[in-house]
């Protein structure tokens, strides 16, 4: 297998896996953010070397050179200076956020998330007892855009901010203007961010993601950024993420609000992490350039051939958020799953409706026609 193969097909059905075992044999799974591509060679020799050694004990705080990897990243990759001593190692993005929830909110606390956006964050505000406050994105040309008159009332008064940057699902990033007015507002209210970043290394072109940390000192001390490895380089089964929380005061509160939850971040994910953000940059270089071709041709065919669906071009992410309202379709997740045989994640799980769907493109590119393929066959056979 080359390098840097995205073109192979695998059989994923000979191990368990929940994007290939949800849905009986003859469905094509286009839904959960895992993509079907082989592990980055660095990552696979990292893992063979750890498993030389017999002994696979607790992780403890996680490496001195992990955190030294991450903090180098965060200055090569977006100029943010930060401490390895601001970085606390979690078995995923999604407990992170659950655990800053913990920590910074009381129950009947208000909450304010954009939607659409993917479940868990949709989910959170009822893990706590928390009051959610809807905050619609702006429909625009090309992706959405933040509404921050309606984002500016709903921070009022409200204990924390839960932003998803690069956003899931419409594959939005966040300019640095819309940043720092939202980052003004929450500063000016009191509340804390949260930030999902776990997509933050997936962007096309000229697109630059700006962490929402990185505007200021004085931003920083008000956030909880969660980001992995795990979307970049497929590894989200080996269950490790991290918290970078620069002031300690939030850091001590954050780690006390584990309460025994989560013991920390997997022995061998703790290994692929280093060997991907150490010797993995070639490759993902690769994947990036592949997963914006996989985009454009995406876009290109349904355009051609399916002209009523609306989809804006995603910046970012794997993930294409389809509009099927002028299809008329009445349920287009059931529609799909029924008559085409391709599972994707329906729109009313994201707080929209059941005109949308969200497609994950990140699959070989035979994979990808053959999932379109289906789509206009079931639509001409209506």
């Amino acid at each position: 297998m080359a390098p840097h193969d995205f073109d192979t097909v695998i059989d994923r059905r000979q191990v368990p896996t929940s994007k290939w075992d949800r849905y009986p044999q003859g469905v094509l799974p286009m839904w959960v953010a895992d993509m079907d591509f082989p592990v980055a060679e660095p990552i696979a020799a990292a893992l063979r070397n750890r498993l030389d050694h017999p002994v696979f004990g607790y992780g403890g705080p996680g490496p001195t050179s992990l955190r030294d990897a991450i903090a180098s990243d965060m200055l090569d990759l977006y100029g943010w200076s930060i401490s390895p001593a601001d970085v606390v190692f979690l078995p995923g993005v999604v407990p992170g956020f659950n655990q800053a929830l913990k920590a910074f909110t009381q129950p009947g606390d208000r909450l304010v998330v954009e939607t659409p956006v993917y479940p868990p964050i949709l989910a959170a505000a009822g893990n706590w007892d928390l009051k959610r406050i809807d905050v619609p994105l702006l429909s625009v040309g090309q992706g959405s855009a933040v509404d921050l008159d309606r984002l500016t009332g709903a921070l009022a008064d409200t204990a924390a901010f839960l932003l998803c940057n690069p956003h899931n699902p419409t594959g939005r990033t966040r300019t640095r203007p819309e940043l720092e007015a939202i980052a003004k507002v929450c500063l000016d209210s009191g509340t804390v961010i949260i930030s999902d970043e776990i997509h933050c290394d997936i962007v096309y072109g000229s697109t630059k993601h700006v962490p929402i940390a990185s505007l200021s000192p004085e931003v920083a001390s008000r956030t909880i950024t969660l980001m992995a490895a795990s979307k970049t380089y497929n590894i989200a089964g080996l269950k490790t993420a991290y918290a970078i929380i620069p002031d300690a005061e939030l850091r001590r509160r954050f780690i006390a609000a584990n309460l025994g939850m989560s013991e920390g971040a997997n022995v061998l994910g703790l290994v692929a992490t280093e060997a991907a953000l150490r010797h993995g940059r070639p490759w993902k270089q690769a994947l990036l350039a592949y997963l914006e071709a996989n985009r454009d041709h995406l876009i290109a065919r349904l355009q051609r051939e399916i002209p009523e669906i609306r989809i804006n071009a995603p910046e970012a992410t794997y993930l294409a958020w389809l509009d099927c309202t002028a299809l008329d379709l009445g349920d287009a997740y059931r529609f799909f799953l029924d008559k085409a045989k391709v599972a994707f994640n329906p729109g009313p799980s994201f707080g929209s409706n059941d005109h949308h769907v969200r497609l994950n493109f990140g699959c070989p590119r035979s994979l990808l026609d053959e999932g379109i393929d289906r789509m206009v066959k079931a639509l001409s056979q209506r």
